[in-house]
């Protein structure tokens, strides 16, 4: 007897992207699409309806949810499907909050069609999968925590990288102006550098906040 294929749901705002994914996976015998979502709303509603194994997440929609905040309901949720990111994203401001939100796997969009192919059926069996880029950058942190920045210091460091004061950074992020001065400090000596100017710059080149 012939398995049942795998089920899917794309979840990306670009309808390009949609269309994209499906040729590539519909090739395949065992892979089956079965729904698609514009939003991250749309895609927990969907995924929850329970016939759906793995959904290709999006970390970034143009309103609503994010594709983070779209993994944890459907993670929460009572179904069954597996989240698989599949994104344009590497820095570790994008992978961390989406792995953290209970993603299974972690693919950029530049992933060959037969890697992606594989990744779903990874997915679908509970196997996580990393693209090499962010596979590394996991390790060192496993590696060097002490070096490592915190989820909460790449918060801050991102919204310094947009321009924000200490103040602003303190406003968007629920914390006191001095508490965000204590992280900044404590940033300068992971990264090794003496300014905002340097740690957004250092951050950058490490792939730590998006460029």
């Amino acid at each position: 007897m012939t398995p049942a294929p795998i089920r899917l749901l794309l979840a990306d705002d670009h309808p390009v992207v949609r269309a994209g994914l499906r040729a590539v996976l519909e090739s395949e015998p065992d892979l089956l699409v079965v729904a698609e979502a514009a939003t991250g709303e749309q895609a927990v509603a969907r995924a929850a309806e329970g016939d759906i194994d793995v959904v290709l997440m999006d970390l970034r929609f143009g309103r609503g949810m994010t594709g983070a905040q779209a993994t944890a309901a459907i993670a929460a949720g009572a179904g069954t499907a597996r989240v698989l990111i599949v994104t344009t994203y590497d820095s570790d401001a994008d992978t961390l909050p989406a792995i953290e939100a209970g993603a299974t796997g972690y693919l950029l969009k530049d992933a060959p069609p037969e890697e992606l192919a594989a990744a779903v059926r990874a997915a679908a069996a509970g196997r996580t999968v990393l693209a090499p880029m962010v596979a590394d950058r996991l390790m060192h942190r496993l590696r060097s925590p002490a070096t490592a920045l915190t989820h909460r210091e790449i918060e801050v460091l991102a919204l310094v990288a947009e321009g924000l004061s200490n103040r602003a950074v303190g406003g968007r992020l629920r914390l006191t102006e001095g508490t965000v001065k204590s992280h900044l400090a404590r940033i300068f000596t992971k990264l090794g550098v003496d300014s905002r100017t340097g740690a957004v710059a250092a951050a950058t080149r490490l792939g730590l906040i998006r460029r």
